[in-house]
């Protein structure tokens, strides 16, 4: 039984912060990990993935703004989410899948979180 669960999502105002964690447990294609957001009347976005070897992908949206990475402590996936904007709004999902070499492609990712709401307000 596979299981991604994410936290840390909520509100915030326009050019703050926020800390997404994703923890994992069962048989997990963690060759790839990453995050999803949805928003209604937006397609599906990859925001950004990392592989196992550390290699980080971040999308053009978010670029300079979200970062990656991985908590070796307790072995979880972070998201760290700088000088947030409105068009961030959406609910975001920790997802792993089988390598790529395209870290962005949404097709690689099987396995999904529940999702978190992150709402940014002007």
């Amino acid at each position: 039984q596979v299981q991604l669960a994410e936290s840390g999502g909520g509100s915030v105002q326009a050019g703050g912060s926020l800390r997404l964690s994703c923890a994992a447990s069962g048989k997990v294609p963690n060759a790839i990990m990453g995050w999803i957001r949805q928003a209604p009347g937006n397609e599906r976005e990859v925001v950004a993935a990392i592989d196992s070897d550390g290699r980080t992908a971040i999308a053009d949206s978010v670029l300079g703004r979200f970062t990656i990475s991985k908590d070796n402590v307790k072995n979880a996936l972070l998201l760290q989410m700088d000088s947030l904007k409105l068009e961030d709004t959406a609910v975001y999902y920790c997802v792993a899948g089988h390598y790529t070499d395209f870290l962005l492609d949404p097709e690689a990712f099987d396995y999904w979180g529940q999702g978190t709401q992150v709402t940014v307000s002007s």
